[in-house]
């Protein structure tokens, strides 16, 4: 196989990783505080050698480097449930689980039997103090502030611990609309919280659908190519063996 070919078997490979990519976030379309992701690519170069010099001209192959996360705020849906919870801007709720402290902009909550704030897999929202924030049983009349001040009838019970990163593109998802980190946390000290409301996936579905198109028609064009250059070479082996 010649170099033509190996290019573009590393552009269909990237295309594949592509593809993932592009599935995963329309599987996730309709995920609370989802973030889009798409591949970043990068030129590889790599020198060649011909008969009549030490090195030739360089060739240039894809090569796939990483994922870039969309982090653009979803639009906000109002649901009218006290205990569900958006955030305008840069945040992350704290979650407390088995592995250590996990991150979200999924503030779809409740309470347990016990009356402990939770999260859908029944994880523990973190207070400003790093403890689980817990409320009586009689207490009915649930009023978060758009400072994460927790209230009931009977007063401030605690305060909502909203967090953010140095970089946010080092943030590593673990599923259940969580993130793990060995950043240090920042406190943010006036987030802006709305109550009710919850935060949509930022994934755009027509779009998505454009790019899966796109790739597709990409990965078929280079499969033609590929198997033009095999025949291209087959003929060119017919000759010289002919005329041998």
């Amino acid at each position: 196989m010649e170099n033509t070919s190996y290019i573009a078997l590393s552009r269909q490979n990237a295309l594949w990783r592509q593809l993932d990519v592009v599935a995963g976030n329309m599987a996730n379309a309709n995920t609370p505080a989802y973030k889009g992701e798409q591949v970043m690519f990068r030129e590889y170069l790599m020198d060649t050698r011909s008969s009549d010099r030490a090195t030739g001209t360089k060739l240039s192959f894809v090569q796939d480097v990483g994922l870039l996360r969309d982090t653009t705020e979803g639009a906000f849906t109002k649901t009218d449930n006290p205990l569900d919870l958006a955030l305008h801007g840069d945040g992350y709720f704290q979650i407390e689980t088995e592995a250590g402290m996990r991150y979200s902009r999924n503030g779809h909550f409740r309470l347990d039997e016990g009356g402990m704030l939770v999260n859908s897999q029944g994880q523990a929202v973190m207070d400003s103090g790093d403890n689980p924030i817990i409320l009586a049983p009689n207490e009915a009349n649930i009023t978060i502030t758009p400072d994460g001040s927790v209230s009931t009838e009977n007063g401030i019970v605690a305060k909502l611990k909203v967090v953010r990163f140095s970089s946010e593109q080092e943030l590593r998802k673990i599923g259940d609309s969580m993130y793990e980190t060995t950043q240090d946390p920042q406190t943010v000290d006036r987030p802006a919280i709305v109550q009710g409301m919850m935060e949509e996936s930022n994934v755009k579905p027509v779009v998505e659908m454009t790019k899966m198109t796109e790739i597709l028609r990409q990965y078929q064009s280079l499969q033609n190519m590929i198997e033009k250059e095999h025949e291209r070479q087959m003929k060119a082996m017919q000759v010289f063996v002919s005329r041998n």
